[in-house]
């Protein structure tokens, strides 16, 4: 590394640079004019002197520039009212439903607290709604449908699902002369088991609730009518909201829809699905809503499958064939789905933003003439973004491509005039700028790769997920690890290769580097036609702007601290909405590592995140560190951090979990006491066992648990079997692939009141010589079917879906069943072609047909085997709990 006060004196073939002495007082370095110009004229232009910045005030101006950043981007996410509440929507009254809707505890689908109380909850408001309203200006009309139907969903890897009497309440509010054409309004009631469900999705349908309240009384009728469903089975993979687009009659006069959902407890409700196409629903939302929360980033990470989640917004796109918007709260996602998800933790506030964004929205749709018509403003997509919650930014996607590729032009256009400058014959600015990208994207590649060998290095160390209580760990860890290496990389560019080249040259040439990989990267996003590709052209944009308004500073006075600020001003835009983005990715995915399941390393996502985001902040940061004298007291703190950060976390100080009730981190524990029972091909009962069933949802399994309960341990992990359905194990959703790892602990039998009852109806040969098989089913609100032809066979058709068997996951078909009340015994059928000779390597029979019951609430839901062990369970943990049962038959 070179000395501050180093002056090197620079003769390349054919060039001939003056570099004069620095300043006494070291803040500069002389040499000749800036940039790849004329330096072999003999009439060498006058002397002038550039500046090269400090290091602690290079380091201090970037440090500043981000936590500056960082502290806007988290300041507008806790303003989440912006200005005075109309007071057309009254958020007191919204928070007494939620309150009163989760005072019943968990409301699994079939259940009590389900059908029974919460439906009655909102019967009665909506009833008090309609008697208060009656003599204005619009009726509203109840209906509560409980349909039965079937289809497949390509979601976990793909299954079958047959829902029976379920619960919808449907609200239709209109003119009183009646009203041709709707919006749909949804919200889902019920809950996970073990969850309250206060956001998920309880303050939905209470904010749903109030802004009925509202809409009813408006004193002018309304173009259009709303219809406001209650749905009572989403959490049942999206059911209730099949029942209702396809079967209910009022759904033929909807022609678009707003859902309501959560990933997450409280905050911002965000925008991160839209249409498909239909445009002129993302510009209401721009138009109408109070305080905006948006981003076409999220719509395309989110339809990319690579979260794990899904919601109504799927049925009305694909079964419905409507367009729509979907909001979700997202942020504290680690106690979503658990207890944790009550409702004091939701503010007033996030009650407030979101009914007065909902209210507007639909006021602003319902007297919209494009809501009769879409027609004409049904094609194209729309590229949408906020800025921090302030205003929304959308315009036509197509206007956008136009937009892109302008902005990339001028980028080429401005490196192009580059290259044709004096002194830059031969392409040697061409070949300079290979070079340096070559070393950019070098540097890259070694800082990724040895960032995944360190989090590898912690997986092994038994430290995994030692951020997911302690984020900005992470942060000190693999982020110093990212920064120290391209810093060290660059640096040992500037002095091995870059000896006799001038500081500043090479500052403006990596920041030539930075525009033109944030270009490629922009052209090739508008290729693939993703929305998305807006990010790039605002990082090239407001990058390149700026560089053109101070190039004569920069050509005359070098890095100055004017020059420095100035640029650091110029970036202040993208980088903040940038930033955002980061905010958005992390708060999502890094609760996500805790029910992900025990087969992705959560150290090695994490770890990418974190460098793929200091890569990218760095882009435009990379030249100064040719612009810097020296790099050394940035490297030895970074080092030093690292190697503190190292050792706390070999050390075990940062433990992942956390039971505060103030901010809970669980650990995410399904246990099932179940009875598993296997027939034979005579329908004897070949074997039969029972004992508590353990699946831990995250990548440390049962390491953090054993001290605790140590007759949880790994002499109890389980085997799959591959000859019997899903393993052998009573799997509720096809999930076996996330979660290989799993434990069972022998326990005394399970005696349900209401114990499965199956059996075959009939078996016959058709006359194309396939079998045709007829079972009939009854049980709990909860069960999964798994089918297993044996090799050689195969399912021709059956009675769910379409007809045609889906979703082959690896030789097995899951089928997920569930009623509400008082369901009639579940009869089906499957046609099967037999083995053209039996399989002696395999077992018996053509088929193997497995059901597992699932007791989610009363009594039947607890043993005393179960309580017992609960009771043992740390505070950080959070067990998930039930009785299930798993019969096995060969045929």
């Amino acid at each position: 590394m070179e000395s501050d006060t180093a002056v090197r004196r620079i003769k390349p073939v054919g060039t001939h640079y003056n570099v004069a002495q620095a300043n006494n007082d070291g803040s500069r370095e002389g040499c000749g004019d800036n940039g790849y110009s004329s330096s072999g004229d003999p009439e060498r232009k006058p002397e002038v002197n550039l500046y090269l910045l400090r290091e602690g005030l290079a380091t201090s101006l970037v440090c500043v520039f981000i936590v500056t950043l960082w502290g806007l981007v988290h300041l507008s996410l806790q303003q989440l009212v912006i200005g005075k509440p109309t007071g057309e929507f009254n958020a007191v009254r919204a928070r007494q439903h939620l309150e009163q809707i989760t005072s019943v505890g968990p409301r699994p689908v079939g259940s009590p607290e389900n059908e029974i109380m919460t439906v009655g909850y909102l019967l009665d408001q909506i009833e008090k709604i309609r008697v208060e309203t009656a003599a204005g200006p619009h009726q509203l009309t109840v209906d509560v449908q409980r349909p039965t139907g079937t289809f497949s969903i390509d979601f976990l890897g793909g299954f079958t699902s047959f829902y029976d009497r379920v619960t919808n309440i449907a609200v239709r509010l209109e003119p009183k002369g009646g009203a041709k054409h709707f919006m749909l309004a949804n919200c889902h009631f019920d809950t996970v088991a073990n969850s309250p469900g206060a956001s998920d999705d309880a303050v939905s349908c209470a904010v749903m609730l109030e802004v009925l309240h509202s809409l009813a009384n408006q004193s002018a009728p309304f173009h259009h009518g709303v219809v406001f469903l209650f749905n009572g089975a989403e959490e049942n993979i999206l059911q209730a909201s099949h029942g209702f687009i396809t079967q209910h009659p009022w759904a033929k006069q909807v022609r678009a829809f707003i859902n309501l959902e959560a990933a997450g407890v409280g905050g911002k409700e965000v925008v991160f699905q839209t249409g498909p196409e239909n445009p002129w629903l993302v510009q209401a939302y721009v138009h109408a809503a109070k305080h905006p929360f948006a981003s076409v980033v999220g719509q395309e990470v989110f339809q990319s499958g690579i979260i794990p989640s899904d919601t109504d917004f799927r049925i009305y796109r694909d079964f419905g064939n409507i367009p729509g918007i979907d909001l979700a709260f997202i942020e504290n996602g680690f106690i979503y789905h658990t207890k944790y998800d009550t409702a004091d933790r939701i503010l007033t506030d996030s009650i407030q933003r979101a009914g007065d964004n909902i209210l507007a929205v639909l006021k602003h749709l319902i007297t919209s003439d494009r809501l009769a018509d879409s027609s004409e403003y049904r094609h194209g997509n729309m590229v949408f973004f906020d800025l921090l919650g302030v205003i929304v930014v959308a315009y036509p996607a197509r206007v956008g491509t136009i937009l892109n590729y302008i902005v990339a032009a001028a980028t080429f256009l401005y490196l192009a005039k580059k290259a044709s400058l004096p002194g830059n014959g031969g392409g040697r600015y061409v070949r300079d700028l290979a070079f340096a990208t070559g070393v950019a994207l070098l540097s890259w590649f070694v800082t990724l790769l040895l960032v995944l060998i360190l989090a590898l290095l912690v997986t092994l160390m038994g430290r995994s997920m030692f951020w997911y209580n302690h984020f900005y760990a992470s942060i000190c860890l693999y982020g110093t690890a990212a920064t120290g290496k391209m810093i060290l990389i660059h640096t040992l560019a500037k002095n091995l290769y870059y000896g006799g080249v001038r500081l500043v040259e090479l500052g403006d040439l990596f920041f030539d580097v930075s525009l033109f990989l944030w270009c490629c990267s922009l052209v090739w996003l508008t290729q693939q036609g993703l929305c998305s590709a807006y990010v790039p052209m605002l990082m090239v944009a407001f990058p390149l702007v700026t560089r053109l308004l101070l190039s004569q500073e920069f050509k005359h006075r070098g890095a100055s601290l004017k020059y420095s600020i100035l640029y650091l001003l110029g970036l202040a835009l993208p980088y903040v909405h940038f930033m955002f983005l980061i905010w958005v990715v992390f708060e999502i995915f890094t609760p996500i590592m805790g029910r992900s399941g025990t087969e992705i390393p959560p150290e090695v996502v994490l770890a990418s995140l974190v460098t793929l985001t200091t890569i990218l902040l760095s882009s435009f940061f990379l030249h100064f560190i040719y612009l810097v004298r020296s790099t050394k007291w940035i490297l030895a703190g970074l080092g030093s951090v690292f190697i503190i950060m190292l050792l706390l976390v070999s050390g075990g100080f940062f433990f992942p979990y956390s039971g505060s009730p103030d901010s809970p981190r669980p650990k995410r524990v399904f246990l099932q006491h179940t009875t598993r029972t296997f027939h034979n091909l005579q329908g004897q009962v070949e074997s039969r066992d029972s004992g508590l069933w353990i699946n831990s949802f995250d990548y440390t399994g049962i390491q953090h648990i054993t001290p605790n309960i140590p007759e949880i341990n790994d002499s109890i992990r389980t085997h799959c079997r591959e000859d019997r359905p899903f393993c052998g194990y009573p799997w509720f959703l096809p999930v076996k692939f996330l979660s290989r790892k799993n434990w069972y602990l022998p326990a005394p039998e399970v005696a349900p009141s209401s114990p499965v009852e199956f059996r075959l109806v009939s078996k016959e040969e058709t006359s194309w010589g396939t079998v045709k098989m007829t079972f009939s089913a009854k049980g709990p609100s909860h069960m999964s079917l798994y089918l297993m032809p044996h090799r050689g066979a195969s399912l021709s058709t059956w009675s769910f879906g379409d007809g045609t068997p889906q979703f082959d996951l690896s030789g097995e078909y899951f089928v997920f069943y569930s009623h509400g009340l008082d369901a009639p015994t579940w009869n089906f059928w499957f046609e099967i072609q037999p083995p053209s000779e039996p399989d002696p390597s395999g077992p018996e029979g053509m088929i193997s047909v497995a059901i597992s019951s699932h007791y989610f609430f009363g009594e039947d839901r607890r043993t005393a085997q179960l309580e017992e062990i609960l009771q043992r369970f740390p505070t950080w943990a959070f067990p998930s709990y039930w009785v299930s049962t798993y019969s096995m038959y060969r045929y």
